[in-house]
C-alpha cells in the first residue's frame, strides 16, 4: 500500500469524551474511509504513527435527520475505527502527522 492510500483511509481522529476516556484503555478512535478494511487500517495506523496494533474495530455511523432553517437535511453517514494499541504503545492525537 502506498502512503497516499493510507493517508486517505485514515481521514481524522475522533476528539469527544468517549473517545478520550478510551484512550486509557490504550485505544485511539479514527474518522476512516467508508471502503477501508480492517487490515487496511491497521497497516496505515502502523506505518503512519510507528506503533504496534493489537486489534481493529470498526463500525458505519448512520447520519442523523436534523433541520436546518425549517428544511429537512441529513448529515452524512462516516465510517470510525476503534484502534487498540499494544502495551507501550501510544499515540498523541493532539499533534500533527
Amino acid at each position: 500500500m502506498n502512503r497516499e492510500r493510507m493517508y486517505d483511509i485514515i481521514l481524522s481522529p475522533v476528539i469527544t469524551e468517549k473517545a478520550t476516556m478510551a484512550s486509557e484503555h490504550n485505544q485511539v478512535t479514527f474518522r476512516v474511509a467508508n471502503d477501508a478494511t480492517k487490515t487496511e487500517i491497521k497497516a496505515a495506523v502502523e506505518k503512519l504513527f510507528d506503533v504496534k496494533v493489537k486489534a481493529v474495530n470498526t463500525l458505519n455511523q448512520v447520519g442523523k435527520q436534523k433541520r436546518f432553517r425549517g428544511k429537512l437535511g441529513k448529515r452524512s453517514d462516516y465510517k470510525k475505527a476503534i484502534v487498540s494499541l499494544v502495551d507501550g504503545h501510544s499515540i498523541d492525537v493532539t499533534t500533527g502527522l
